[in-house]
């Protein structure tokens, strides 16, 4: 599990969306299996990367179950028809994120977090091995945020997956992620939480007359 973090305007969701192909890039080059990502097409992506952004659905009148059934929308016929396959990908899915009561209720009738949990769980009936996460804990509690982290890296570790996403929770990223990609104006670091605080990478992040970051517990301080 990795984040991308960085102060507002650094480019977070551009890099992000920029990878999942739905931006082209501003320069250099993307590569995904040692292949350029431009040679891909839509339908061969879809099967390799999923992304849940942070737009709001087009219509929340569907069921949990018929959203989560989208992600398998790669692999069916031209008129949709699931096979017994789909249908397990879409329990497993259900299952791996607690939906199964759930299941039958209308988007519209979730919280945030739960609507979040099933975006997550329609990128994993998708079955890629890469997923992509634009803010996946914006405009949540405390609370939720945590069980989202916790989620994601459980799903990881579990599956395999390479799970990658833009996040301003800088301390929960460092306790929680395998590894952290901090966009800076002039270095961009990457690598594990432990050494990019060896690094002082995140000491560079904001002005140290406003917050300063202490490496001993991995937390940032408001300068009083």
């Amino acid at each position: 599990m990795s984040a991308i973090i960085g102060i507002n305007g650094i480019g977070k969701s551009t890099l992000l969306r920029t990878i999942g192909k739905i931006q082209p890039k501003l320069s250099g080059s993307i590569l995904l299996n040692s292949r350029d990502l431009k040679s891909y097409n839509a339908l061969d992506l879809a099967s390799l990367l999923s992304i849940v952004l942070t737009e709001p659905l087009v219509s929340k009148n569907l069921t949990v179950l018929e959203l989560i059934a989208l992600g398998r929308q790669p692999y069916t016929n031209w008129i949709g028809t699931l096979s017994d396959k789909d249908k397990v990908k879409i329990q497993e899915a259900i299952t791996m994120v607690d939906l199964s009561d759930l299941q039958y209720k209308k988007c519209y009738e979730l919280s945030d977090g739960q609507l979040q949990r099933v975006m997550i769980a329609r990128a994993l009936a998708q079955d890629t091995a890469i997923i992509l996460l634009d803010e996946p804990t914006s405009h949540l509690d405390l609370h939720h945020k945590v069980q989202i982290f916790k989620l994601l890296k459980s799903i990881a570790h579990k599956t395999n997956k390479t799970i990658l996403f833009t996040s301003h929770e800088i301390e929960m990223a460092i306790q929680l992620c395998d590894k952290i990609l901090v966009l800076n104006k002039e270095v961009h670091d990457f690598g594990k939480p432990d050494e990019l605080i060896q690094k002082s990478a995140f000491e560079k992040l904001f002005p140290i007359d406003t917050v300063s970051f202490d490496p001993s517990t991995g937390s940032f301080k408001i300068k009083k």
